[in-house]
């Protein structure tokens, strides 16, 4: 892992200043705070930026930096992240080398967009979030389950590029440059296999209108998205450079996979494969499973990188509850210091929280919901605990006692 490292300042990155990427240097929070460092920054011609409207300069960054980034914020994943990072970096290298490249040269690097498979709460979204907060390009996140076939109630497909011409501050060559997250996009899938019943207006409809935006084409949007300013005049976006990434928890699409894998063969000696349970077959996927699931050819062959992302297990959870640098621990952390209250948690405690979140089956977000109904009477009664030290016990979780009350002056080794 590259160490990141301000090109001003030369600090190392650290939590209470963090580093950034902006026009592609590094630069810590202190130094990007200091208004004559900053306008000097976003001016001068010597940090390579032409204009207001280029993007980051990516000659100053890798793959690896990418990925620190997004170690940073979510926990494992790392074959997707690195798939991720490596396909951000290609897209925005392609960009960046369409200027300079030779007029003689005749092959043209195409563009390959990303579909996220995995079960909810294992950090599709994060992901993307992360990285619209360390890149310096626009970038818009969208539910596929809002969207309906034009003409039908409901959102255009065109009003995701509304949003990144939005997220861009309404700069057309920034948001020609984008990143569009397209979230649930398993919830779009093909109802039926026979067509002629009925419009599948929200699952196969929306899959035909995305095909030409995310390819590639040029899309009429009005500023202000939907049908209700029609007296305004449109704007055109070229989206052959906007990168597409798509995700969902395709609920059920391992049981096709298993399916394929576990059925009966020909022949005498033929056996049936023993199919486990346990093991995560989403990376065994191929096309032939998500058209089976309902996604369109057209649109699977227009997604050309596909990364699994793993379940949660007790370890990675405990991981996800410490190491972020904004983890829940530390968010409560700092809400009680403001109130002079020391709090603490001790490891059988949050192993036990662990459990209980893999236990509800929807990922990292339960442990913002065991949390807050662990903390809810506490922060009730915080004034109660000024200049003391709380800690949070098994017992506390499991709602047998109270948690430890420790004046200050009391020094116990708390793990």
């Amino acid at each position: 892992m590259s160490k990141k490292e301000c090109f001003i300042c030369h600090c190392q990155d650290s939590k209470s200043n963090p580093i950034y990427i902006k026009k592609g240097y590094f630069i810590c929070q202190n130094c990007y705070s200091n208004k004559e460092i900053e306008n000097i920054f976003m001016n001068n011609d010597i940090f390579d930026v032409q204009n207001e409207d280029s993007i980051t300069n990516f000659n100053n960054i890798s793959p690896k930096d990418l990925k620190a980034a997004l170690d940073d914020y979510v926990i494992g994943q790392d074959n997707a992240k690195k798939l991720l990072s490596v396909a951000v970096y290609n897209h925005y290298k392609r960009i960046s080398q369409k200027d300079i490249l030779d007029d003689n040269d005749d092959v043209e690097i195409a563009k390959s967009n990303i579909l996220l498979l995995g079960p909810t709460g294992s950090g599709k979204t994060l992901m993307a979030q992360t990285f619209a907060r360390f890149l310096d390009v626009p970038i818009a996140i969208s539910d596929a389950t809002s969207l309906t076939q034009a003409g039908y109630v409901g959102e255009d497909v065109e009003n995701i590029i509304t949003r990144l011409y939005q997220a861009a501050d309404c700069d057309i060559n920034r948001t020609q440059k984008g990143i569009i997250f397209i979230d649930e996009i398993d919830k779009i899938a093909r109802v039926s296999e026979n067509r002629s019943i009925t419009r599948d207006v929200s699952g196969e409809g929306v899959q035909q209108a995305l095909l030409k935006i995310i390819e590639g084409s040029i899309v009429n949007i009005s500023p202000q998205g939907g049908r209700k300013h029609p007296h305004q005049e449109f704007i055109q976006i070229d989206t052959q450079d906007i990168l597409f990434i798509c995700g969902g928890a395709f609920d059920g699409l391992s049981d096709i996979i298993k399916r394929r894998l576990g059925r009966n063969t020909l022949g005498f000696n033929s056996k049936k494969k023993e199919i486990d349970d346990k093991k995560n077959y989403l990376h065994l996927v191929d096309s032939s499973d998500l058209m089976n699931y309902g996604i369109i050819p057209e649109l699977i062959g227009r997604l050309h990188i596909i990364a699994t992302l793993d379940e949660i297990n007790q370890d990675a959870m405990l991981n996800i509850l410490l190491k972020p640098k904004n983890s829940l621990i530390k968010q409560y952390q700092k809400i009680f210091r403001l109130d002079n209250v020391e709090l603490e948690f001790e490891e059988k405690a949050l192993k036990l929280i662990a459990q209980k979140a893999i236990d509800r089956k929807t990922g990292a977000r339960a442990l913002r919901a065991i949390m807050e109904g662990l903390m809810v009477d506490l922060m009730f009664d915080i004034k109660d605990y000024v200049n003391s030290k709380l800690v949070v016990t098994s017992d506390f979780v499991e709602g047998k006692s109270a948690p430890m009350l420790i004046k200050k002056k009391n020094k116990k080794k708390i793990i």
